[in-house]
């Protein structure tokens, strides 16, 4: 009985927690389907001064006039999207890539100064983020890459984070498939291809999926590295909409969360078991 009671509190104390937690994104989603007059009837002038604003849930007349306004009338915003993706993808990919080959290096090989290597990396992983932006601005401008996608796609992909993450998944898998492998006559890279990878996909999805949603919301790399607002990402597109343009604000908002939700709701699973299991093991 009293474990009974206990779980209830628990869940209504976490339910009151969540819905603390997805009230803005409710606000956002119903906001963005009312008409720029109900939005500046809530929102608008005057209400900032009196400290009071009416939060509605419910439209008084639903509109798709934001949405139309974004998707028609405003080709900066779809520039932008674009913009996102070919900053993005690639460098999802390619770190991807880098990561899974440099974990399997280090969580599967028998090497002088492994330990120590993988310590490093663990060091960069903890630097905060401003640190690390001024040798990279240097080093792009020594290339000559600043001011072009290269400069933000280089430095996504040799991060610190994605090898950590799949190292960790790695290095649980039993050495003994390697083994039996090797003496089958496979080579490494066969190995890598046909074992390792197979038995660490929910690892590389979870750091899909992460790396995704960091490079999706980054803002100060695109701001620094990029002059050419034509070359910026979505992500800096809301600081750009003018005051009078609330409503705009709202269903940018909203197509903005669209690529992380489908991303996230596809690979769920994948993120969840990927991370727990990263960090039981090592």
């Amino acid at each position: 009985m009293k474990a009974s009671i206990k779980s209830s509190i628990l869940f209504i104390v976490l339910l009151v927690f969540a819905m603390i937690m997805i009230f803005p994104l409710i606000i956002t989603v119903t906001n963005s389907f009312m008409t720029e007059s109900e939005i500046v009837f809530n929102y608008g002038m005057g209400k900032e001064i009196d400290g009071f604003v009416n939060l509605k849930w419910i439209p008084d007349l639903v509109s798709l006039e934001q949405f139309k306004a974004l998707l028609f009338d405003r080709m900066q915003f779809l520039i932008m999207f674009w913009n996102s993706l070919l900053l993005v993808l690639p460098i999802v990919l390619g770190q991807a890539a880098v990561a899974t080959m440099a974990a399997f290096a280090l969580s599967q090989f028998q090497f002088r100064g492994r330990d120590s290597l993988f310590f490093i990396y663990l060091m960069t992983m903890l630097m905060p983020f401003q640190v690390t932006l001024v040798p990279n601005y240097l080093a792009m401008d020594w290339l000559g890459l600043l001011n072009s996608r290269a400069s933000i796609i280089l430095p996504g992909i040799f991060s610190a984070f994605g090898v950590f993450l799949v190292r960790q998944f790695m290095i649980g898998i039993p050495h003994d498939y390697v083994e039996a492998a090797k003496i089958d006559g496979a080579g490494y890279w066969a190995i890598f291809y046909r074992i390792i990878l197979p038995m660490s996909r929910p690892g590389i999805a979870a750091l899909v999926i992460l790396v995704f949603v960091d490079n999706w919301n980054m803002v100060e790399q695109p701001l620094i590295f990029l002059q050419d607002a034509y070359q910026q990402p979505l992500s800096i597109f809301l600081s750009r909409i003018n005051e009078g343009e609330r409503g705009l604000a709202f269903a940018a908002a909203v197509l903005y969360m669209l690529p992380m939700l489908f991303v996230f709701l596809y690979a769920e699973n994948d993120l969840i078991e990927g991370i727990q299991l990263s960090g039981v093991k090592g």
